[in-house]
């Protein structure tokens, strides 16, 4: 296990420190195969599926960026990532790193694999391995611009859509990835500071929300209602985590998406802020859902079985509420960060 996160590190790590195409594809080709073991460690049918679609598309994003790569150096003579690249490979590369992310209209393989996995390994997918083709997508803005501009807009309208019929938590989080890297990506082209700070910001709120997710050993929405007897403190606080991803001031939230219009509207797209702003409406009501049922219903189930709440937890809950805290109080520190 150990090996395998440092090779994780590792990889993701090579990506951020490389100048050259090739050394940046080996720190993602690292961290893919480090994470497959991860994945597929509970043998079961839904976990293998999910580490092998990962692994195919993530083996295709890898040969488009390579292929890219040798193309920009073989009409430009450079393999320097800083370097101007040529328009084509250019828009090559945006594809591939958008189908590493799961940015739409390539993103359908992410709420597939995702929901085959456990949570822990859910929440190294759906925030570290972004990292990596997100510093190498701020690293070659600003290419294409309407292409950008497609992969944000449908990717906020998509994880706002994709979400709304869902039961399965993993699912939703999945569409509430994309939507979220939908924002980043939309103003990347503009700002990649602002694009961080999204990223930044998106961490520890996922992270909250996974190991919320995971103390109450739920998958599914239904299964939520059970959680105020088990950890009453918790169900109270999840609303306004949940609520801090849709974006709603006065949590952290609120922060990037306000930032991110202001700086479209700046940039005079007020169109594509609207529609961004819209589709936020989406994921909200997903979130409000997954919170009305966890803190407003109560479960109709009469447990035979030993009564899971009165068991004391085992578990570090330091790393839980250190998440929280950050993903609902941030908001006053906006004026720094500007």
């Amino acid at each position: 296990l150990s090996i395998l996160l440092l090779s994780l590190g590792l990889g993701t790590t090579l990506t951020f420190a490389s100048s050259h195409w090739l050394l940046a594809w080996m720190g993602l080709e690292i961290s893919t195969l480090a994470i497959i073991p991860l994945m597929s460690q509970h043998h079961h049918p839904r976990a293998v599926e999910a580490t092998t679609k990962y692994f195919i598309t993530q083996a295709a994003a890898a040969a488009l960026i390579l292929f890219a790569s040798t193309t920009n150096a073989w009409i430009t003579g450079q393999w320097d990532i800083n370097f101007d690249l040529h328009f084509f490979p250019a828009s090559m590369l945006t594809m591939a790193l958008a189908l590493k992310m799961g940015l739409a209209p390539v993103h359908f393989w992410l709420p597939e694999v995702l929901q085959g996995l456990d949570l822990t390994t859910g929440l190294i997918l759906s925030t570290w391995q972004k990292l990596a083709p997100f510093i190498l997508m701020c690293q070659i803005m600003p290419v294409n611009s309407s292409l950008i501009t497609f992969l944000g807009v449908t990717s906020t309208l998509v994880g706002g859509w994709g979400g709304l019929n869902q039961t399965q938590l993993r699912k939703i989080l999945a569409y509430s990835s994309i939507a979220h890297l939908g924002w980043m990506i939309l103003v990347m082209q503009f700002n990649q500071q602002l694009a961080l700070l999204a990223l930044i910001i998106y961490v520890p709120m996922t992270f909250s929300t996974f190991m919320i997710f995971k103390t109450n050993s739920s998958t599914t929405v239904n299964t939520l209602a059970a959680s105020w007897a088990k950890t009453p403190a918790l169900t109270a606080i999840t609303p306004m985590i949940l609520l801090s991803l849709g974006g709603l001031p006065p949590l952290s939230g609120f922060m990037p998406k306000w930032m991110i219009l202001q700086e479209l509207t700046k940039q005079d797209i007020p169109l594509t802020a609207s529609i961004a702003a819209l589709s936020a409406l989406l994921s909200l009501y997903f979130y409000l859902r997954v919170s009305y049922a966890m803190t407003l219903t109560i479960s109709p189930n009469n447990l035979n079985a030993t009564t899971p709440w009165r068991l004391q937890t085992t578990a570090s809950t330091l790393p839980l509420a250190i998440s929280a805290t950050i993903s609902a109080m941030l908001l006053p520190l906006a004026p720094a960060t500007l």
